[in-house]
């Protein structure tokens, strides 16, 4: 790797770049690739929050709200995929493998969240609103890992494509 104005290879690695690859812009300003997925993760959140208030408003009364929260996580997806590819994980290449193992990470996601929070809350009796932020922490969490070594994954030896990387 070149030398760079913030600290070469040092600062690459803590960003959590890997292969030739510089860091971007995030990576620069945060200097760790888990707190550039949490602050792209924090924007996604905002994003959607505000895309399904917009559709609840344009659709209006002629359609039921959850084509708003579907079209809002649909759009959202979209968006997170493009920050997290370009801005995170700093990968090129395949594009739709990487859309697609990013769907099933978030898929899974979903499925864990609601699982892990049906079981705090109706089996060990939790409080439903620690029981959320804490499973939705550790889903995040989980969620950084994912998108790491699934989504994103590239071969550390950099000796052509991953076979699983489609």
């Amino acid at each position: 790797m070149s030398a760079d104005p913030i600290g070469s290879e040092t600062a690459a690695h803590a960003a959590g770049v890997t292969g030739t690859e510089e860091p971007g812009p995030l990576l620069r300003l945060f200097r760790r690739q888990e707190l550039a997925f949490a602050a792209v993760g924090g924007f996604n959140t905002a994003l959607g929050i505000g895309l399904t208030v917009m559709w609840l408003h344009v659709l209006g009364d002629h359609v039921q709200p959850f084509v708003a929260v579907a079209l809002a996580y649909a759009v959202g997806m979209v968006v997170a995929f493009g920050l997290h590819r370009t801005l995170v994980f700093r990968v090129h290449g395949h594009l739709i493998g990487d859309f697609l193992r990013f769907c099933a990470v978030n898929s899974g996601g979903l499925v864990l969240n609601a699982a892990l929070i049906q079981l705090a809350v109706t089996v060990m009796h939790f409080p439903e609103t620690p029981s959320a932020v804490i499973v939705m922490g550790l889903v995040a969490v989980a969620s950084f890992f994912g998108h790491r070594y699934i989504s994103f994954h590239r071969p550390a030896d950099g000796g052509g494509p991953d076979p699983a990387a489609g």
